[in-house]
């Protein structure tokens, strides 16, 4: 399967982000990454998919590299590695300039915006997140 293009995202650093020691707290780097996972998912899929599904996160394994600080530009680079029936892989790359801020690989589960169940998505939509070929 061919890799899809890189999404990117501009993480601005708030000043509530920052934590008692001067830099980012953690538990912000892990809602960076769920939003720049749903903006994914936002800029690629059509309308009706968007209404009709939910992600919900399973899984978050952080690896942090650097601290961050209030100022610093930060950018997500979102890479879908694969979809495998109602789940998606994901891994999220938070740099400052070149410099690796955190690495986070993620499983994410597509859910029924009604029935809150897991859903497979169809495959034109899969399409437009792996536009040479069909996910599993």
């Amino acid at each position: 399967m061919n890799k899809p293009a890189p999404f990117l995202v501009q993480i601005p650093v708030d000043p509530a982000d920052i934590d008692f020691m001067g830099h980012v707290n953690n538990a912000s780097y892990l809602k960076w990454v769920q939003d720049a996972v749903i903006d994914h998912w936002r800029s690629l899929a059509p309308a009706e998919a968007v209404a009709a599904h939910l992600w919900v996160a399973l899984k978050h394994e952080i690896t942090y590299r650097r601290p961050t600080f209030l100022g610093d530009e930060v950018m997500a680079t979102v890479l879908l590695e694969k979809v495998q029936g109602a789940r998606a892989f994901y891994e999220t790359i938070l740099r400052r300039g070149e410099e690796v801020l955190a690495e986070v690989k993620s499983s994410w589960c597509c859910v029924d915006a009604t029935t809150l169940r897991p859903a497979r998505l169809a495959r034109d939509v899969l399409a437009r997140f792996f536009p040479d070929t069909i996910a599993s």
